[in-house]
């Protein structure tokens, strides 16, 4: 059996290649092309943005922790509404702009802290 199988299935394919091979020189590449890119871009979107909505929320807590609250205000709170629209976002399927914003807030939360940070650092004689 182990033997057959791969056998049967080259005798099930070959034809069908050789079909492909018919095809026009210029066709083949671009057909081939099409569809590498079509399976990049489906398998690029395809997931929710699982991995970007922790990352936007560890920074968060980060910042919150290292003291934003009180030294950036603004962008901690710019980061938190990101964050909430993102997660909006993932509830109605919209994972592109899930994962868009989601990547945004991690950036605002990461210079809130920055700047929490360096508050802390001016403070300290």
């Amino acid at each position: 059996m182990t033997v057959q199988g791969p056998l049967v299935t080259v005798a099930f394919v070959l034809p069908f290649l050789q079909g492909f091979l018919r095809l026009p020189r210029i066709l083949l590449p671009l057909l081939l092309a099409f569809a590498l890119l079509s399976g990049a871009v489906v398998s690029g979107c395809a997931g929710a943005p699982v991995q970007e909505m922790s990352n936007a929320r560890q920074a968060v807590r980060a910042a919150e922790r290292a003291g934003a609250t009180a030294t950036a205000p603004e962008a901690l709170g710019e980061a938190k509404q990101l964050l909430k629209s993102a997660e909006s976002h993932l509830r109605r399927g919209d994972y592109r702009s899930a994962r868009d914003e989601a990547e945004l807030a991690r950036t605002r939360a990461v210079e809130a802290r920055s700047l929490a940070e360096a508050a802390k650092a001016s403070q300290q004689p």
